[in-house]
């Protein structure tokens, strides 16, 4: 697949839709949001949407829009950050006339009329400055706000540049997009800062992991305990880094009750782990996933095939 032939269906189209995953993170929001004020910046005269469901978390990334169903017609839809269709936030997705899928985890759902995956990209987000990159001599133009989204979502993919994902790419691209005028220290807040809940309930995280002899690492997040922290379940996003330094733990599972399903956030300092995530109906990265299974006795065969995984793993 050419990006030139999504620059073409961007330059084609007057109605652009911008979807990403379920449950945004800081590269689903900036790749998104990044995406719709280049193309804003660029093309004036286009109509362009973002839409999804809100995190209030990330709402410093900006808010969606919300619009009927025949806005879809005739519409190019765009799909950022997201693997697999089912988790694509808003299921008016196919209602357009033509989908494009622009993504850098591993592409087990090519999904759409063109895709464009790059595993070897940091983030979503660097991939659409590099399509600004290829876009200039078709009249594309990066903004402060663009640039302001696009840097938030490779600080959040790659932790703030300590990711192995990280490469002389993704510092060249943020020493690009750092050119323009944003608050950087702002930003950064909005990203990392965190209440004094979530701070105690890391507090509780620490003392009560588990680690085994592999390496693996467990905690579960009931009802209960989030209730007691006055967290919500979706609140619990960033957490899910807090065993990253702990001396011996070479994965590790948090596993979060919800409503209806237990979410499973996995995290690995080596150990591949996202075949485990696929066997559960998740997917992701090899050093970051996500899934989720229905019931507590579930979460224990997650725990054996993460130690398992931890086990086999040779440095």
């Amino acid at each position: 697949m050419s990006i030139r032939q999504i620059i073409q269906a961007i330059e084609e189209y007057d109605t652009i839709i911008i979807h990403r995953h379920v449950r945004p993170d800081p590269d689903a929001l900036g790749s998104q949001g990044g995406l719709r004020e280049l193309i804003m910046h660029s093309f004036p005269n286009k109509n362009v949407y973002v839409v999804g469901e809100e995190e209030p978390t990330l709402s410093f990334l900006g808010k969606m829009d919300h619009i009927d169903d025949q806005v879809y017609e005739n519409a190019l839809v765009i799909a950022c950050d997201t693997a697999n269709a089912p988790r694509i936030s808003d299921e008016r997705y196919n209602l357009g006339k033509m989908l494009i899928k622009i993504d850098h985890h591993p592409n087990v759902d090519p999904f759409g009329d063109l895709l464009w995956v790059d595993t070897n990209a940091s983030s979503t987000s660097e991939m659409i400055y590099e399509l600004y990159l290829h876009g200039k001599e078709a009249g594309f133009k990066m903004n402060n706000e663009s640039a302001r989204l696009l840097y938030a979502g490779i600080v959040g993919d790659t932790g703030r540049f300590l990711f192995p994902s990280t490469t002389k790419k993704t510092f060249q691209y943020a020493s690009e997009l750092v050119s323009f005028e944003f608050d950087r220290p702002a930003l950064y807040d909005g990203i990392y800062n965190v209440t004094d809940n979530i701070a105690r309930l890391k507090g509780y995280i620490l003392q009560n992991f588990t680690l085994s002899r592999s390496g693996m690492s467990s905690v579960k997040l009931t009802k209960e305990i989030l209730d007691q922290y006055g967290l919500k379940p979706s609140e619990t996003g960033q957490l899910v880094g807090t065993l990253s330094d702990v001396e011996g733990i070479q994965a590790w599972v948090i596993f979060v009750e919800e409503e209806d399903v237990i979410r499973v956030r996995l995290r690995s300092k080596g150990p591949v782990i996202n075949g485990i995530a696929a066997k559960y109906d998740g997917g992701g990265h090899p050093m970051a996933s996500g899934a989720s299974v229905k019931t507590w006795e579930e979460t224990e065969a997650v725990s054996e095939d993460l130690d398992e995984v931890c086990r086999t793993f040779i440095k």
